[in-house]
């Protein structure tokens, strides 16, 4: 974007209520509702456990009464996609929970359904019950949770509630039969109390209390299903199983283990398999024999993932395509097993995939500039993944490129900040190969920002991708990123990727608009999305 005369700044009132470069309680929580912690740096390698001492902002905001708006920042990237991971946010919604205001409280058990929408997401909030409990000397199963945890089993689909049950039946120590009996849950409708005496007492108990009378149209369809889900589990017939998958729409999960030795199951599994789950799995499904070279399942996996139509459904990201290739390609699992050598037809399949995904990618609608500073080694690898400093650059910077309309990719060179064309049919290999051509020493994270305001580009987003960690120890970029507001009255912000993950932050600032990303992942992504449009 083009700068025009006036120099005034734009930058307003927005979603984290600021109106300044400074860090308030809310956009510090709405950082932790995206990935976890209050800090200005996002690190691949902090995904463990979410802690309470990470939680001031959050803590603060309850103090001063303020529920009911962390409350809608928590529905807001449950619901929306914007995190990272949903773990911050069940985890905010079981501290809300727990607090001594009556009205917080009570809206945050009217949001459970909202926020924990799987059994996984139920369980893990009463993990965190459990281990808030400890420092609020408060106990868990009052009125409020046990109606919570009945509203949130009454109110669900039947079928998918008998689907939910058997596909995820237990988690983080926690079981259906434990939530169902400790809740007093008294079902709300017959197909509801079908599944909760099924949970509780087991398929007998069903059989009994159904035999030799008259269902209702709900009730009987959800007896058929769970009929077919105890007929796989007391199975051992690797065509009967294949068969109740194939007319059943069975997952994974509902199989016993010994089922997943037969090639012909898992040949049944991929005509439904999610396509997120089907790409990770590759490499297992090659060793295992189940994609062999030219065979039918081979072929039907390789239209599959290439299919504009699966690709839009399944809204599977380009960064996923590309990281799952490259661990295909490496030819083995964790610490060297299992083995398999990667199947040419699919590999090819899946180049074809990350072009086609860059449609499932969402602008933002803001100016970026993206530098790239190959000054470290392009052949080291970012750590987590399978794929070099070099081509994760070159696909990060490719992404936007082509999903944002008005982006600018610049490349670091001895003399200045070269820009960096990436043609519509340059593919991620040719744009690799043309990075690692500027092998140059690193000249600090605000040479971009100064061609930008040399050259009257009014930016919203710089993205430095960096290969060598010691350009994050370089200059603070604070001033020139402040003198770049006020020259051209852009809400310029500023995100540090350190693709080595080293985890060094750009540096102890207040400045709302500066945020470090220590390796990279898919939910880079979402962090750099987020900060572009004021949401943390």
């Amino acid at each position: 974007m083009e700068l025009s005369g006036s120099t005034t700044s734009n930058h307003t009132l927005n979603s984290t209520g600021v109106g300044s470069w400074e860090i308030s309680d809310k956009a510090k929580l709405c950082r932790f509702l995206c990935y976890g912690s209050e800090r200005d740096l996002y690190s691949t390698k902090e995904n463990g456990r979410i802690k309470l001492e990470n939680t001031g902002a959050l803590q603060s905001m309850l103090e001063e009464k303020r529920g009911a708006e962390v409350l809608e920042e928590i529905k807001r990237f449950a619901q929306d996609g914007r995190a990272v991971r949903l773990e911050p946010s069940i985890f905010a919604l079981a501290l809300c929970s727990q607090n001594p205001d009556v009205n917080t409280k009570q809206a945050a058990f009217k949001a459970l359904k909202d926020v924990c929408r799987e059994p996984a997401h139920l369980f893990s909030f009463i993990k965190y019950k459990k281990e808030l409990k400890e420092h609020m000397k408060c106990g868990i199963w009052g009125r409020a949770l046990r109606r919570a945890l009945s509203d949130w089993y009454n109110e669900q689909d039947a079928m998918s509630l008998a689907a939910a049950v058997t596909k995820c039946k237990q988690r983080e120590g926690w079981s259906h039969q434990d939530l169902l009996r400790l809740s007093h849950t008294k079902p709300a409708r017959d197909a509801i109390a079908l599944i909760s005496k099924y949970v509780t007492k087991g398929w007998k108990e069903v059989q009994v209390a159904h035999e030799n009378k008259e269902n209702a149209e709900e009730v009987i369809r959800v007896l058929s299903y769970l009929e077919v889900v105890e007929k796989v589990k007391h199975s051992r017939d690797e065509t009967e199983v294949v068969t109740l998958i194939e007319e059943h729409k069975l997952e994974r999960e509902q199989l016993l283990t010994e089922h997943l030795k037969f090639k012909q199951v898992w040949s049944a599994l991929l005509k439904e398999m999610p396509l997120h789950s089907v790409v990770k799995m590759l490499g297992r499904l090659t060793s295992g024999k189940v994609l062999e070279p030219g065979s039918s399942e081979t072929q039907f996996l390789c239209d599959r993932i290439q299919s504009e139509t699966a690709l839009k459904q399944a809204k599977i990201h380009p960064f996923s395509i590309l990281l799952a290739t490259e661990n295909y390609k490496k030819g083995h699992g964790y610490q060297g097993k299992p083995k398999w050598e990667a199947d040419r037809n699919i590999l090819k399949a899946m180049d074809s995939a990350f072009y086609k995904s860059f449609m499932n990618v969402e602008p933002v609608g803001k100016c970026f500039v993206v530098a790239v500073d190959m000054s470290g080694s392009p052949s080291s690898i970012v750590p987590g993944t399978s794929i070099s400093t070099a081509a994760a650059a070159a696909a990060i910077a490719m992404i936007l490129a082509r999903t944002e309309a008005d982006t600018h990719v610049l490349v670091y060179s001895q003399e200045a900040m070269v820009p960096f064309s990436i043609s519509a049919d340059m593919t991620l290999k040719e744009a690799t190969d043309e990075l690692v051509k500027f092998l140059s020493e690193s000249r600090g994270c605000t040479v971009p920002i100064q061609w930008a305001t040399e050259n009257r580009k009014a930016v919203d987003v710089f993205v430095i991708l960096s290969t060598n960690p010691l350009l994050m120890l370089t200059a603070s970029p604070v001033e020139s990123l402040k003198k770049h507001r006020e020259t051209s009255g852009a809400n310029s912000k500023l995100v540090m990727c350190d693709l080595t993950n080293t985890g060094f932050p750009i540096g102890d600032t207040e400045d709302r608009g500066l945020l470090t990303i220590s390796g990279f992942d898919l939910g880079a992504f979402s962090v750099i999305r987020n900060l572009a449009q004021d949401l943390i």
